[in-house]
């Protein structure tokens, strides 16, 4: 864009953060969120107000090394990877722009995207987590039965509702379509990939807490699979700690199919069965 420009410009932010001392993403006045921090940094360095839309709101203590947000603003500079440079320099050391980019009008971080994946991570060595990674890992130092916890996993794929999983929100839909919910073990390291059209509050560390209980022996698969017949919270599922959590990566149609995403994923969802199919939500 030429300097003195008044087109309005939309700009993806690609991002990566450190959770632990932030109190989630979502801006909230006096208290520091990821949200928050970038507002502020870039409403600066760009001298007019700058409002984000993101992929996906992470709660308090999760990370971040694949999230997305956007903005609209006028006088953008054309040289970004200055501008990466830039906020290099002028954000804390726990939260990073790692892309910025040009986007068509039509690019929404939230309701352009189709899948958003989350790693859990934990530490099943007996001595715990190693000190170079005691911020994004948890320790769990008991036997696992993995077999039974893939099993627990892999039966709670597909669209349902997920209302046992999930923290109510008024007006907000827990019907989700889970694509992918694998476990893998290297050494003692034990991380769950966990795939989605879109999640509800607190639903992914809430079916990792559950596949701790059936990794454990104190649940079945059976009483996994039992959980999606539920239509409110479940006081049996445990709530994994925040900072076992990162989200890695979103995912988006190209450009040419993003008004056709928007429009799809704006239209409320309601509970259906696991057979029938809908549109997702951001």
């Amino acid at each position: 864009m030429s300097p003195g420009s008044t087109s309005v410009v939309r700009v993806r932010l690609d991002i990566s953060y450190d959770g632990t001392n932030f109190s989630g993403w979502a801006r909230q006045p006096g208290i520091r969120t990821v949200c928050g921090v970038l507002e502020q940094a870039f409403s600066t360095v760009l001298r007019q107000p700058i409002e984000l839309t993101v992929a996906g709101r992470t709660d308090a203590g999760v990370h971040a090394s694949g999230q997305v947000a956007h903005f609209d603003a006028v006088d953008v500079p054309d040289d970004h990877t200055r501008l990466v440079r830039r906020m290099a320099r002028f954000l804390p050391t726990d939260v990073r722009v790692r892309d910025i980019s040009t986007v068509p009008l039509d690019f929404d971080a939230r309701f352009s995207a189709y899948r958003r994946h989350y790693e859990y991570r934990f530490s099943t060595a007996l001595y715990g987590v190693d000190p170079l990674d005691v911020a994004g890992v948890v320790s769990w130092p008991r036997p696992v039965d993995l077999d039974a916890v893939r099993e627990a996993s892999h039966a709670l794929i597909g669209l349902h509702d997920f209302a046992a999983f999930c923290k109510r929100r008024d007006g907000a839909t827990t019907v989700r379509e889970l694509q992918r919910f694998d476990w893998e073990r290297d050494g003692d390291r034990l991380t769950a990939y966990v795939s989605a059209d879109a999640f509800c509050w607190s639903m992914v560390r809430s079916l990792v807490g559950a596949m701790q209980a059936v990794g454990e022996g104190r649940r079945t698969p059976d009483w996994a699979r039992s959980l999606l017949t539920r239509r409110d919270r479940s006081s049996e599922v445990t709530v994994a700690p925040a900072h076992g959590l990162s989200l890695v990566r979103v995912d988006y149609p190209p450009p040419d199919e993003l008004a056709a995403r928007n429009a799809a994923t704006r239209e409320m969802r309601t509970a259906v069965s696991a057979e029938e199919c809908c549109g997702g939500e951001g």
